[in-house]
């Protein structure tokens, strides 16, 4: 029962991730590598057959590498740093 809660929990506070990832992932001005990447985290954190830790550390690694990439536009970065934060608090939890 409590670990039916916990799941629960979870997956709302991945709502706002996901919905910024998708933001992302359609908007029109960033490459379309980094969209893919965005898209593909999405699919990872909608997988609830694997641990949430597992997810979510696939994703951060995802996401920190497509933060590096020399094409993104400076106010995509910061949304995906926000992003990377986000899912870095729900792990600590």
């Amino acid at each position: 029962m409590y670990k039916q809660k916990t799941v629960k929990g979870m997956k709302k506070e991945l709502e706002p991730i996901v919905d910024m990832l998708e933001k992302v992932s359609e908007d029109v001005s960033v490459p379309r590598n980094i969209q893919r990447e965005c898209k593909d985290c999405i699919q990872i954190l909608g997988e609830e057959d694997k641990e949430l830790s597992v997810r979510v550390n696939s994703c951060t690694s995802k996401l920190d590498e497509v933060s590096n990439d020399a094409n993104i536009p400076m106010y995509t970065r910061t949304q995906i740093w926000n992003i990377v934060s986000m899912l870095e608090s729900v792990s600590n939890k």
